[in-house]
C-alpha cells in the first residue's frame, strides 16, 4: 500500500502520510485517479489501473524511488531490459542507472536487489569482469570496516553486505564497492556465485 499511496502522490493525488492501509479516502484517490487518467473507475486498484499508475510514475531504466522508499525488494527486470553482456552464463548484473543489482543465469534473471556504489573520487569501476575471490566475513585493510559476504572483482573492489547503506540508504556512499542492504539477500547471492562468474557494471 505504501508504494500505491507513494505513486498517487507523484501524481498530486495522496497528500497524506504513507500508512500502509487501504481505507475508504484511499479508494476515493484511486478513483480519482482512474476518473482523472481514462481508466474504468471502479476504486480499485485493478491491473489496468496500477500498470497505468505505474507507467505515469516510473521511467524504464531509473531508479524506482517509489518502490525502494516502500521499503520493497526491486522487481526482477527482464532479460531484454538487461545489458548485452549479461545474456548468458552466470552474472551479477550491476546496473547504476536503476540503481539494481540482478542475478542471472544462463539467461533468466533469478532474483533483484538495491545496489549502492562509489561516491565521487571512489566510483565504482564499470566493465566486465569476474568474480576473482568471495569471503564470508572480511574487514577493508583500508577502510577497516567490516564487509560481510564479500565478492570481490576488480582489485578491492566488490559486492557485499552493507550495514550503513541498509541505516543510511543513498544519503551516503560506498568507497567503490557495490553495496547490498539486504541482509538475506545478499547472504543467499554469496553461496550462489561461484569463482569466475561474471560481473558487469554498467550506467
Amino acid at each position: 500500500m505504501r508504494e500505491l499511496q507513494r505513486r498517487l502522490g507523484a501524481k498530486g493525488l495522496w497528500p497524506y502520510a504513507y500508512s500502509g492501509t487501504y481505507g475508504w479516502t484511499l479508494g476515493q484517490k484511486v478513483l480519482a485517479f482512474q476518473r482523472t487518467y481514462d481508466v474504468p473507475q471502479s476504486g480499485v486498484v485493478d491491473t489496468r489501473t496500477w500498470a497505468r499508475l505505474r507507467a505515469l510514475t516510473y521511467v524504464p531504466g531509473t531508479f524506482d524511488k517509489h518502490r525502494y522508499y516502500a521499503g520493497l525488494r526491486p522487481l526482477v527486470p527482464t532479460l531484454a531490459s538487461l545489458d548485452k553482456r549479461c545474456r548468458t552464463g552466470r552474472v551479477m548484473c550491476v546496473d547504476k542507472a536503476t540503481r539494481t543489482l540482478t542475478w542471472v543465469v544462463d539467461g533468466k534473471p533469478q532474483t533483484a536487489m538495491w545496489a549502492r556504489f562509489g561516491r565521487p573520487g571512489h566510483e565504482t569501476r564499470e566493465g566486465t569482469f569476474s568474480v576473482s575471490r568471495k569471503y564470508e566475513y572480511v574487514i577493508s585493510n583500508l577502510y577497516f570496516t567490516p564487509m560481510p559476504y564479500s565478492m570481490f572483482f576488480s582489485g578491492g573492489q566488490a559486492v557485499h553486505y552493507s550495514s550503513n547503506f541498509a541505516r543510511l540508504g543513498y544519503a551516503s556512499a560506498s568507497h567503490g564497492c557495490v553495496n547490498i542492504a539486504d541482509y538475506a539477500q545478499v547472504k543467499a547471492l554469496f553461496f550462489k556465485v561461484r569463482i569466475g562468474d561474471k560481473v558487469v557494471v554498467y550506467h
